[in-house]
């Protein structure tokens, strides 16, 4: 696993955790999209993770 991935991965899943923490300090107007941008980060780096198994032995 190439060493940006890897921060990605953590990054994605930090923000995903900073926003389920403080959720109630966001703007409503600010919530839906960061929540709906988060989500697409994480399912990333899921998809990252997963390739990264099936690359590995090659």
């Amino acid at each position: 696993m190439d060493s940006s991935t890897l921060i990605f991965i953590i990054s994605a899943f930090a923000l995903g955790v900073i926003l389920i923490l403080s959720r109630n300090k966001i703007p409503a107007s600010l919530r839906r999209g960061m929540a709906i941008a988060s989500i697409l980060l994480i399912l990333f780096a899921f998809f990252l993770i997963v390739y990264s198994f099936f690359t590995a032995g090659t």
